[in-house]
C-alpha cells in the first residue's frame, strides 16, 4: 500500500494530501462493494494521490460515486474541481451555502489571494476549477446519501464556517469531521495520554455557541471515533471521544475569555497570539508533551495565527 495510504477499517483510508508537512491534511475514501466516496480532498496538488489510493485498492475512476468536502476552505476543498474533471461517474454533494463557490471558485480565490499573495497561492493551491453545475448536489440536514447501500448520514455542523456539515457513518461508528471536532496533529501523541486537540477559529464564520452544539449534536450518537482531517483518527472508544470533547470544550471558553480581555488593546492581533500560544501550550504541558519548547511553538504558528484572526472577525461581529 502507498505510504500516504493508511487502512482504518471498515473500508475506510485515509490519505495524507501532503498539504504543508506530513500528517497535516487529510482527505478520506469510503469503499463498499466496489463503489466509493471522497471525504474531503485536500488541494489541487493532492489529486495525483487521490487518484493513486484509487489504483492502489485496484478501484477505477468510474467506481466513485461522490465526492463531500466538509466544506470549501481550500485545505478542504480546493481539489475539488480538478478531481471530479477524472471522476465521470461522480456527483458533488456539498452544503448549499458552499456549492456556488465549487461551481465558480473566483471569489474563493480571490479572497485567499488577497490574503496569501499569487507565488504562495501557486505554490500551496494551484489554479481553482470549477464544477459544471448540473454535477452539484446540495445536502440537506439529515440526508442520508447511499453509497452501494452503505448509508452516510449529512448533518448541518456551523460553528467553524456556516457552510460546514459532517458525514455519520454507523458502520464505523464515526464522524467525517472537518474542522468541527478540532485539530489533532499526531506529534503531540502521549504514550499514555493517548491524543491531544484543538479548537480551531480560523476566519471567518466562527460562532463558539454554534460549534459547541455541533459538537454536541455529534457526540449524541456516541460515536467511538473521529476522523479529522487535520489529522487522521482519533479516539477509539466512546471514553475517549468524550475526553477529546471535554479537552475542546475547556479550551473554547477559554479562546473566548482570550478574545474577550483582548478588547480596547490597541495591538489587538499581537495580545490575541500571545494569549492563544500560552494557553495552547500549558495544555500541551497538562498532557505531558515532551517536545522541545521551540518544536511545539513551530507546530503550533500557523494555527495560532489563523485562530487569532479568526477571533478578531468574532470580536468584530459582537460588536457591530
Amino acid at each position: 500500500m502507498s505510504p500516504y495510504l493508511q487502512d482504518l477499517g471498515d473500508g475506510v483510508y485515509a490519505i495524507d494530501t501532503g498539504f504543508q508537512r506530513d500528517h497535516f491534511d487529510a482527505a478520506y475514501l469510503v469503499v463498499e462493494a466496489g463503489r466509493a466516496a471522497f471525504i474531503d480532498t485536500g488541494t489541487n496538488h493532492a489529486v495525483p494521490r487521490l487518484l493513486g489510493a484509487l489504483e492502489a485498492l485496484g478501484l477505477a475512476p468510474t467506481a466513485v460515486d461522490w465526492v463531500i468536502p466538509t466544506h470549501v476552505h481550500l485545505d478542504h476543498a480546493g481539489g475539488v474541481g480538478l478531481l471530479m474533471q477524472s471522476l465521470p461517474q461522480a456527483r458533488l454533494l456539498v452544503h448549499p451555502r458552499g456549492a456556488r463557490h465549487l461551481i465558480d471558485p473566483t471569489a474563493l480565490y480571490q479572497g485567499a489571494l488577497a490574503v496569501y499573495g499569487e507565488a504562495e497561492m501557486q505554490r500551496s493551491y494551484g489554479q481553482l476549477l470549477g464544477v459544471p453545475a448540473e454535477r452539484v448536489d446540495t445536502s440537506t440536514d439529515g440526508q442520508i446519501v447511499s453509497l452501494a447501500g452503505r448509508a452516510l448520514l449529512i448533518a448541518d455542523t456551523p460553528g467553524h464556517a456556516r457552510h460546514h456539515h459532517c458525514i455519520w457513518d454507523a458502520r464505523s461508528q464515526a464522524w467525517f469531521t472537518g474542522d468541527t471536532f478540532g485539530l489533532s496533529y499526531r506529534e503531540f501523541d502521549h504514550a499514555e495520554h493517548g491524543a491531544w486537540i484543538m479548537p480551531t477559529s480560523t476566519p471567518v464564520q466562527f460562532e463558539p455557541e454554534a460549534l459547541l452544539a455541533s459538537m454536541e449534536r455529534m457526540l449524541a450518537r456516541s460515536p467511538r471515533q473521529m476522523f479529522l482531517t487535520h489529522y487522521g483518527r482519533v479516539g477509539g472508544s466512546v471514553a475517549e471521544v468524550q475526553r477529546l470533547a471535554a479537552l475542546l470544550r475547556t479550551q473554547i471558553a477559554e479562546m473566548v475569555a482570550i478574545a474577550r480581555a483582548s478588547q480596547g488593546q490597541a495591538e489587538r492581533h499581537a495580545a490575541l497570539k500571545r494569549g492563544l500560544e500560552a494557553l495552547y501550550l500549558r495544555e500541551l504541558a497538562r498532557h505531558g508533551c515532551a517536545l522541545p519548547l521551540e518544536r511545539q511553538q513551530s507546530l503550533l504558528a500557523m494555527d495560532v495565527e489563523l485562530n487569532a484572526q479568526g477571533l478578531g472577525v468574532w470580536l468584530d461581529k459582537q460588536a457591530g
